[in-house]
């Protein structure tokens, strides 16, 4: 359907700017059945979205890390995708009178925050950024474009939207994304420690995805790391993952090893209630 090749079952698909009405099995499985390698080869490849809606989540995060740091940020993402989150800065987001990102991007957060939205005043400087996945997708290429789209529901046209927008986006900024299993890349990518910065590992909706043996192993890192840390290379593990209905958003930081959760959130990144001050 996104590359024109199935225009029957098109005109019931909103992302392809369907409209019709009516029952569309038989257009899905005449599709399904004139592209039938194409589709079994598909079911192979397990889903990986890469939610740029998370962003308003995440840099609520990294902005209390720099406020009370007063570093700039070392960011490592565990399960990366296609590194759309590593590309924050390249999104605009509102909150109250303060406004931060590039005040020129067509992506816009605005309207994400319940009771209010959060404190993103402050500095907030990136230092460097680096990501990790066991199947990284080429945000530059027309294949991985189609890919990640491919993952978004057709009816979820702003979801859809946001999308294009953070790929047109990236383009013109890359970054770099390991293919890596997630508890050895921690393990050498936060020791040693920069003094003068703070290393901020951060990952959304990932967790559930990791075998046991490699969650443990990140974990261990962390803690290990976070033991030898200081107030001048400080260690920070940020993550929206699933608790029941909403997921829940906790930061834990070293030296000190504190826990808070600071918000709940959609899954796709939209209804936050952001808790913490």
């Amino acid at each position: 359907v996104l590359d024109g090749r199935a225009a029957e079952l098109a005109q019931f698909y909103p992302s392809a700017g369907g409209l019709a009405a009516g029952d569309p099995t038989p257009a899905f499985l005449a599709a399904v059945a004139t592209h039938r390698p194409e589709v079994e080869d598909g079911l192979a490849r397990g889903v990986q979205t890469n939610e740029v809606g998370r962003a308003a989540v995440l840099v609520a995060g990294f902005a209390l890390v720099a406020r009370r740091t007063g570093l700039p940020l070392r960011l490592r993402e565990v399960g990366s995708s296609a590194g759309l989150l590593l590309r924050w800065e390249r999104y605009r987001y509102v909150a109250g009178a303060v406004e931060i990102g590039d005040p020129a991007s067509p992506l816009v957060f605005d309207d994400v925050w319940i009771d209010g939205p959060p404190d993103l005043s402050g500095p907030l400087a990136v230092a460097d950024r680096r990501g990790c996945d066991v199947a990284p997708v080429d945000a530059l290429s027309d294949d991985g474009r189609l890919t990640l789209m491919s993952f978004v529901w057709p009816d979820h046209i702003e979801r859809l939207h946001r999308l294009r927008s953070a790929l047109d986006l990236a383009r013109g900024h890359p970054v770099s994304i390991d293919q890596a299993d997630a508890g050895p890349w921690v393990e050498t990518q936060i020791k040693p420690s920069v003094p003068g910065t703070c290393t901020v590992v951060f990952h959304s909706i990932v967790l559930q995805y990791l075998p046991r043996e490699s969650r443990h192993r990140m974990r261990a890192a962390l803690e290990a790391a976070g033991a030898q840390a200081t107030p001048g290379a400080p260690l920070a593990w940020l993550r929206m993952e699933p608790a029941g209905a909403v997921a829940d958003v906790r930061l834990t930081c070293w030296p000190g090893g504190h826990e808070e959760t600071l918000a709940t959130a959609g899954f796709q990144g939209g209804d936050i209630r952001w808790f913490a001050h």
